[in-house]
């Protein structure tokens, strides 16, 4: 039997906001006690996480001295020194405090649009100081439940002021540090701006510094909208601008539902795995999920285990796939050039315009060929249920 036991060349990341979570939902209380940063660290320890990820205030509470602040701090890096775990990406929470109700980078009110950037810079620098590599945003206050409330082209002004004054500022610093912008296409705003990977990667290219910004696209926001994620992050890949991931599992049109890598949409996910690590992406595989609300922490733990679990089985189904002579026949028959069309392939040139023009192609031939695609995704099928 394959060994799927999870080891830091996997690069499995979980966020103190995933494992650490509650249960709390809108309709309901908690149902499990919170654990302390320091707690989840060693639980993630336990299962054989590589990396920990954080929102700033998921370590240290927003309103807490800087006494308290260094204490935290001096606490946490300890816990990681004590286990080995690093945290490669952070991120800030400009959505939870009743301040950002409005949004934060695209808020109206330009005394809460420069809270944002204060409380963003404090929490780069603690990301910076924790060993951090790749800094995500996401604005999930950035929208409006009503268009009456805001010019949707001042929205858009306004965030790329945000982010180029904060690339400034990483520069400033010093700080060898990415940052990579998360969509997300509603939920807990009616709207959210740039409300997908490809709005972002649009986005990106007007920035001052565009060659410091790249993407977090998340399979849930994705699904969400109704994509195919696996478009968006190799349209992102080819754009050179994956800069990092959040792996989980949703349901089409459902509120986002952050379901176990793989329990939803195992095909899809398989894809997914598979892309990854046919392109050779190094950065982590972050799970931006979490446990059933019906679970106790050891269902937690349950639940984090069977994230990398499933992730490397699928890696596993991927070369299995990759190797199956059967597949690969195929590809190779679907994929067939006989070389006729290089003459028209290529940079354009006047004289292969002209002769491409004038080329007389048989179009019920190609209208008649079978591409045998249903026995493809017949033998794709086949792997994931294990009969090949």
């Amino acid at each position: 039997m394959s060994d799927y036991t999870p080891r830091p060349e996997h690069k499995f990341t979980f966020g103190l906001w995933t494992v650490g979570n509650i249960g709390r939902d809108p309709f309901g209380h908690p149902v499990r006690d919170p654990l302390s940063p320091v707690e989840i660290v060693h639980l993630l320890a336990e299962v054989g996480a590589y990396g920990v990820n954080l929102h700033d205030n998921d370590l240290v509470p927003i309103d807490a001295t800087p006494a308290e602040r260094d204490r935290i701090v001096r606490e946490f890096k300890q816990a990681l020194a004590d286990t080995g775990l690093v945290v490669p990406m952070a991120t800030t929470n400009l959505f939870s405090d009743p301040a950002f109700k409005d949004g934060a980078f695209t808020a109206n009110d330009p005394r809460v649009r420069a809270y944002a950037l204060h409380k963003t810079m404090h929490a780069i620098d603690l990301g910076v100081e924790l060993g951090a590599r790749v800094y995500v945003f996401w604005g999930g206050r950035e929208g409006v439940e009503t268009d009456a409330a805001r010019d949707p082209v001042t929205a858009i002004k306004r965030m790329r002021e945000a982010i180029n004054f904060l690339c400034e500022y990483v520069l400033d610093q010093g700080y060898d540090l990415k940052f990579a912008l998360e969509a997300k296409p509603n939920e807990p705003r009616g709207d959210i701006y740039t409300a997908t990977t490809g709005h972002m990667l649009a986005f990106i290219a007007t920035l001052d510094h565009p060659e410091m910004v790249g993407v977090n696209p998340e399979v849930a926001h994705e699904h969400m909208a109704g994509l195919n994620f696996l478009h968006n992050v190799a349209q992102a890949w080819e754009a050179g601008k994956l800069f990092h991931i959040d792996l989980n599992d949703q349901l089409f049109g459902r509120y986002d539902q952050d379901y176990r890598f793989g329990s939803a949409n195992p095909k899809a996910a398989f894809f997914l795995v598979k892309f990854l690590e046919d392109v050779g992406y190094q950065g982590s595989r972050h799970f931006d999920a979490h446990a059933y609300r019906t679970e106790d922490y050891e269902g937690v733990k349950d639940f984090a285990r069977g994230c990398m679990r499933t992730y490397l089985i699928l890696k596993e189904k991927a070369a299995r796939w990759n190797a199956d002579p059967e597949i690969q026949a195929l590809l190779q028959e679907i994929n067939h050039d006989d070389g006729s069309m290089a003459p028209f392939q290529g940079t354009y040139t006047a004289a292969k315009a002209a002769a491409l023009k004038a080329h007389s192609f048989d179009r019920q031939a190609l209208g008649r060929r079978g591409l045998m695609y249903e026995r493809l995704d017949q033998l794709t099928v086949e792997v994931l249920l294990g009969v090949r």
